[in-house]
């Protein structure tokens, strides 16, 4: 008797040590299938500044530097990914700074983006011919609301973004967007 016990003692090891090796192998590769699922799933934190603003970014998705704006001609209306991706004018002032005012590029009447036309000094939406003037506001529809405006600092060379809430200045009320 004591033979049987010590022959089936050694087998009764190495199945629980082939059963650990297979537990491990197919959690840990159920792990890694997981955390692949959950990282897609799961969207990336939004890069911040002071005052929970976004960071403005080019087309490939990278800051823009505010140095790189402002050596544009006063006048000038950079195009940058703002608020959830959003395109944004960003316009460069006259003293050579940036205004504290950025206009989206989202048409009110159907959604399209548009032009900066710089020889009439408007915005024109191709898609059904509205017509926005310098600051947003509508010079000619069908479209029914200004542009949505965001506000713009600049804090150490970073273009911040964020949401409007005060009042429009355009209209002197409650902004239609917030």
């Amino acid at each position: 008797m004591n033979n049987s016990s010590a022959i089936d003692s050694p087998s009764f090891s190495r199945r629980q040590l082939l059963n650990f090796l297979t537990g491990t192998t197919v959690a840990v590769t159920a792990s890694a299938g997981l955390y692949t699922v959950g990282k897609f799933l799961v969207p990336p934190a939004e890069k911040t500044g002071a005052g929970g603003g976004i960071i403005a970014k080019d087309v490939l998705g990278k800051a823009i530097p505010a140095s790189q704006i402002l050596a544009e001609a006063p006048g000038t209306r950079a195009l940058v990914a703002g608020l959830a991706g959003d395109p944004t004018y960003l316009i460069v002032k006259e003293d050579g700074s940036l205004d504290s005012i950025g206009i989206v590029d989202v048409c009110t009447h159907l959604g399209c983006t548009f032009p900066w036309n710089s020889n009439d000094q408007e915005f024109q939406c191709p898609c059904h011919g509205s017509r926005y003037h310098p600051d947003g506001s509508v010079a000619r529809g069908p479209a029914p609301l200004p542009l949505k405006i965001v506000q713009v600092a600049v804090v150490d060379d970073h273009i911040l973004i964020s949401p409007w809430t005060a009042l429009d200045p355009r209209t002197g009320e409650k902004p239609w967007w917030v």
